[in-house]
């Protein structure tokens, strides 16, 4: 199945913004930017950015709160970190350039980095024969009892890939093959965790042997078998974004989409997600195993400018703002329906 036309345009120019990188120069002689930038003309591109800036910026300030209250300089810094995230653009030969934060929280940043991984992967696994996709989960747990399972379960996981390449190597069974994310939901009636897995892999026989090895691991009342999932991958582009997905699912552009009514009330629920970014510092949310991409061909390439436009984030006019006018870049105006998230639905008590 062939990925669309218009799925791969987006996604090459989001990737070739990714590398961008700016350094003022202290002698004032110019700037430095890597990378090709986005055209200032792309106003539907720019629009979507300003959108994830308000989001996140929106819950960057309440996750500020939360950290300060639990006692985590170290969160407060990553937090401001992505709160800065491409606060200014400068233009320059009707390109933009900016600077990324690239912190897992950034919303900005994700969609820039799941545009990556989908052009790398995408080419190798669509040509598996028999692609299935693999849920592996186990009970609800409590916070306190989140770090610790997110770290048994990368170790875990682990040790399954590394028995059967070893058994592969002796002739006694198939080398496990694919690509798997880590997520935590989070349900706030019961104020419970689940994390949980989701795998993509070449063949099915490979899909059987993990779900298995993992239920070997666990007794029928922590990992019931009827919760872990087997599924034949109809569409390899749909099944990446879907397990490249940002490693939680408290707040999502799903939610963002979704038409208010009055049987559907959705909350962002910060402290919990601070616990679940916490619980995953330190690990890799996407990883492969059984098989190595294609050497990189890199093509950022620097230049210096120093004839330029330069434009600053505006939280007040959610946009970025002209220095030297009253001009604005994106032209972005938030819905109703978000603006009622933002303001209204924003919890930091429950977790």
């Amino acid at each position: 199945m062939e990925l669309t036309q218009g799925f791969l345009d987006r996604a090459t120019r989001y990737i070739s913004t990714k590398s961008d990188n700016l350094i003022v120069n202290p002698f004032n002689t110019g700037i430095e930017i890597v990378g090709n930038g986005v055209r200032v003309e792309d106003k539907a591109m720019l629009a979507k950015w300003a959108k994830r800036k308000l989001v996140t910026q929106s819950m960057i300030l309440k996750l500020v709160d939360v950290a300060n209250k639990k006692g985590k300089p170290e969160r407060v810094q990553s937090y401001w970190n992505t709160y800065h995230c491409l606060e200014r653009f400068y233009a320059s030969n009707g390109r933009l350039h900016g600077k990324y934060c690239k912190n897992r929280i950034c919303t900005l940043c994700c969609s820039i980095r799941k545009a990556e991984i989908i052009n790398k992967y995408y080419p190798i696994m669509n040509q598996w024969n028999d692609p299935h996709f693999v849920t592996l989960t186990v009970k609800s747990i409590p916070a306190k009892e989140l770090r610790r399972y997110i770290d048994g379960f990368i170790m875990l996981f682990q040790k399954i890939i590394d028995k059967h390449r070893k058994r592969h190597q002796r002739g006694k069974s198939i080398a496990l093959k694919g690509v798997r994310s880590i997520e935590s939901n989070f349900n706030p009636a019961k104020r419970t965790y689940n994390p949980h897995f989701h795998i993509t892999v070449a063949e099915r026989e490979m899909a059987e042997i993990i779900v298995d090895e993992w239920l070997s691991r666990f007794n029928e009342r922590h990992a019931a078998s009827w919760c872990q999932k087997i599924i034949k991958v109809d569409s390899i582009e749909k099944n990446l974004i879907e397990i490249i997905k940002y490693g939680s699912k408290i707040f999502t552009e799903v939610d963002l989409h979704k038409k208010a009514n009055s049987k559907t009330t959705p909350y962002v629920y910060v402290s919990a997600l601070d616990n679940i970014l916490t619980a995953m510092s330190g690990h890799r949310i996407f990883e492969r195993f059984g098989f190595n991409l294609p050497a990189a061909q890199r093509t950022s390439f620097k230049q210096n400018i120093t004839q330029f436009d330069e434009w600053m984030y505006d939280p007040g006019l959610r946009d970025w703002q002209n220095v030297n006018s009253a001009s604005v870049l994106s032209e972005y105006e938030p819905s109703p329906h978000l603006e009622d998230i933002l303001l209204n639905r924003i919890n930091t008590s429950i977790e």
